[in-house]
Parts: structure tokens; sequence; C-alpha cells
């Protein structure tokens, strides 16, 4: 090989190096960028916020979520009604109005009610016979944001009957329907040998807790968990769910008792029925041997079961948008004995004697009266002895001397209610005679469950309550005839 052909073949080789290592150069580069792209899009991806309703994508349901720093969802209530198969409303469902601070979602099994500024949300089932309402609670308040009402995902999980799961880290919202839950459950349920899911519909609201009510033949239910764990064995003539509480109703041998998902027997199997009267008290009212009473949550008697009634018909007072008929002016149980009415507290504590021939005014002659049982605002309830009417405080105490009122009585005026006291052919505003013998307004907390009042509160209501007994000894001392007479509205 001559100097010419080794230095051309040197040439060859050199260039053949420079192109081997730009290809390489170009190579690494191309994955150094796919992998900087797949990076930056996966960044924009997590960083996207990605929600699935059912298992689907949906990009309208997530344009109208607003989410804070702090993690809170807020979800518009009438414009995700039917989404979740709702029909949406202003107003409120028993009170129906355009009140722009409240509305209520409804489908064909219950209702739900929302109010401005309160954490707390009332349902109604409509797949019973029963009159009570249900509630939830919620950390932060129904809030209005440009005139719109906005709940929390936590108050619209609960109303709604959903799975709400956001995973912040992920930006993921994967929101899932309790009709779509059951569908996928029920053929689970058949896989872990039963021959079918509960069809009522509180016993379905189980499995947005993981639980399902599951029947093994028509007389045979039990519980169990989503992974076919038995929670409470198939050997029960029914099982009814309690939501509020989360425990269970169940029934053998036409006996009911209450049960907990840790198969902890909360009340004896041996009353004819049970029924919810308010979680916030803890208690029941059960029936046994044709009498009623009340249990608390353990089973212990707190009204002995004597009763011919506990709580009242309220189908007569729907104007009064009554939510409980088992406890009345926020702390009054009342109870029948025989034809005559007495009132309990929530303690189980006698506080009315078996007196009073009814609760509540029966509109008749006034043909702008309206049905009348409790004045909410004061927490005060109507009561009727000898065809004549008194108020009760909340404690049971009579705000007349005695029953002397002919009529007590609502009117609803350009949606606002009015409360009206007539006697002797006199006529008076009962909020007016009521600020005027020191009945206040009751003030309701909506941040902590309505359940606490600070010292000051109690000292101010002392204070009010011996206002109210100084007054009703004045009064009571200027009676010198045998029939009794309201205070002339003139001195008010």
């Amino acid at each position: 090989m001559n100097l010419m052909e080794e230095s051309f073949q040197n040439k060859e080789e050199k260039k053949k190096k420079r192109t081997s290592t730009i290809i390489l150069g170009a190579i690494i580069f191309l994955v150094i960028a796919i992998v900087a792209l797949t990076a930056y899009l996966l960044y924009i991806q997590s960083s996207t916020l990605r929600l699935a309703l059912n298992g689907q994508q949906n990009e309208k349901l997530k344009q109208i979520l607003i989410l804070e720093k702090d993690g809170t969802v807020y979800i518009p209530i009438k414009e995700v009604a039917g989404y979740f198969g709702y029909e949406s409303y202003s107003g409120e469902y028993t009170n129906r109005s355009e009140d722009p601070s409240k509305c209520y979602v409804q489908n064909e099994k219950e209702v739900a009610n929302f109010t401005l500024g309160s954490n707390k949300v009332y349902k109604l089932d409509l797949s019973n016979s029963s009159e009570n309402y249900e509630y939830i609670y919620a950390k932060k308040p129904v809030k209005a944001i440009n005139g719109v009402l906005y709940a929390t995902s936590e108050i619209i999980e609960k109303a709604f009957n959903l799975s709400f799961q956001y995973n912040q880290e992920k930006n993921r919202i994967n929101i899932y329907t309790m009709p779509y839950l059951i569908q996928v459950y029920t053929k689970k349920a058949l896989d872990y040998g039963y021959t079918q899911i509960s069809d009522v519909f509180a016993n379905q609201k189980t499995i947005l807790q993981d639980m399902i009510v599951v029947k093994k033949s028509d007389t045979q239910y039990g519980v169990i968990d989503t992974e076919g764990n038995v929670i409470l064995e198939p050997k029960y003539n029914n099982i009814t769910y309690l939501p509020n509480v989360g425990d269970f109703l169940v029934e053998n041998n036409k006996k009911v008792g209450i049960l907990s998902k840790n198969k902890e027997t909360k009340v004896q199997i041996m009353y004819d029925s049970i029924e919810l009267m308010d979680y916030d008290a803890g208690l029941y009212v059960a029936k046994k041997d044709n009498k009623y009473g009340v249990l608390d949550f353990r089973g212990n008697v707190k009204i002995y079961i004597e009763n011919d009634e506990v709580g009242m018909d309220i189908s007569n007072f729907t104007q009064n948008n009554i939510k409980n008929k088992y406890i009345l002016a926020g702390n009054l149980i009342p109870v029948r004995k025989g034809k005559l009415w007495g009132l309990f507290d929530k303690n189980g504590r006698q506080v009315v004697d078996f007196q009073y021939d009814s609760l509540g005014y029966i509109a008749s002659s006034n043909k702008d009266a309206l049905n009348l049982l409790v004045i909410p605002d004061y927490n005060v309830m109507v009561a009727c002895k000898d065809d004549k009417y008194t108020l009760l405080s909340s404690t049971g105490k009579e705000l007349f001397i005695a029953p002397v009122a002919d009529d007590i009585y609502m009117t609803i005026s350009g949606e606002q209610k009015h409360y009206y006291i007539t006697a002797n052919n006199g006529k008076m505003d009962a909020e007016e005679y009521l600020d005027n013998i020191g009945v206040s307004k009751t003030r309701t907390d909506l941040t902590d469950n309505n359940q606490t009042n600070s010292n000051s509160d109690e000292i101010e209501e002392k204070n009010k309550m011996q206002e109210v007994e100084n007054m009703v000894k004045e009064l009571e001392s200027n009676y010198t005839s045998e029939e009794m007479e309201l205070p002339d509205p003139v001195n008010y």
C-alpha cells in the first residue's frame, strides 16, 4: 500500500467516525428530546384536572367546579343536579317559593334541601311514608358565588348519594353515582352466592359505605362488604339500613332491634317497631304491645313504653315547615296518654303533665288564617285546653297565665309569615307579644352542628327567663276577675 492509498483510507475512516459521532449525537439528542417532551406532556397532563363520572371523562362537569388551594371543591348545586339524575328548584320543598337563598334537588325517591350559610342539609326519603327528615352536616356551609349557590364536595356527596374521590396530588376526580355502583355490585353479589341486592332505597345507600344488604332468599337477609366478606349473617327476616346512624334495623319473628356493622347489639330484638326520632338527640321511638315510648341509641328506656302516641300527625301544618314530628319547638316531645297530651324534653323528663286536649291550632272561620303548631323563630308551640289556646316555651312553660286565647294562627303575605293572637275581640301580633314578655328569638350556630352555646348565651337566657317570670307575675296580679284576658295590645 502506497502513501496515497494509506492517506485516503485514513480520511475515509475519520469521515466514518465523524459520521458515526454525528449520528450518535443526533440519536442521543433525539432521545433526550423525547424524554423531555414526554416528561413535559406528563407534567401538563398531571397538572390538568381530569374528572370522570361513572368511569367516563366529563369536561362540562369539570368546568363548573371551583377548586380552592386548601383542596376544597365547591360545586354549583342546581347546575350539577342533572348530571346525577336529579331535578333542581329554588326555594324549599315543603315551602315552595322563589327564594334564591334556598334550593332543593329531587328525584323519584328523595329530596335534599340546601340553605345559604348553613352546613346542615335536610333530606326526605320519598320512598316511605315517614314525615321525618334526615339531616347531614358538613364542615363548611353553603355559599353564594355570583348569586349561585355552591356547596362543598362533602355536602354534594352526601346529598346526591355519590362516591366523590379527589386525589389532589394526581389532580384526578372520580365520581360514581349510587345507581351505577348498584349495577356494578349486583353482578358481584350473584358471584358471592346471593340472589340479589336489596331494592329498598335506604339499603342501597350502604354501597357508599362499602357494604351491601343482600338476600339469600325471601326470608333471609344479610350484609356483606364489597369484597364478599360477611358483616351480618343472612339469617334475618328483614334488614333496613339507618343512614344517619350507620346501624341496621333487623327483624326476626316480627320483632325488631338494632345491630351495628360490628355485630354489636345496640337494641335488643324485642320491639314491634323502632323508628329514628332524632340523630342529634340520639333517640328512637319504640312500639311494644301497642304502646309507645322512647329509647336512646344504646337501648336504654328514656320514656316508658306505656303511651298511646309519641310524636304527632303534622300533616295539617304543612305551611309551618316542620321537619320532625317527634321533637317540636326544638326540645319538646309530644306524648299522648288516653285523650290528653303531655310533653317531655329530649332528656326524657316530663315537663308538662297530660292536660291538653290537642296541640296546634286548626283554622276555621277566618279565611285568611292558617293552621299553626309552632312559631319557629321563637321555639314556642300552640296548645289547646277547653277550647282555649296558649303558647308553650321550649321548656314547657305556659307563656299566658292560662289558656285564654280564642285563636293563635298564621298568615302569609308576600312569602312573609305573620303570627297573631286573638282574645276577647282583641288582636295582637304574636311576635311582638313574645318580644315584650322577654322571649328571645332562637340563635343558631350553623358551624358547630347547633349543639353548643357560650356561657354568655346561657346567662342571657336565664336573665330572659327571669324577666318572663317577673312579667307573668305582674300580669297575674293585675287580674282580679275569674275570667283571664290577654294584656291589651296597645300596652306593648
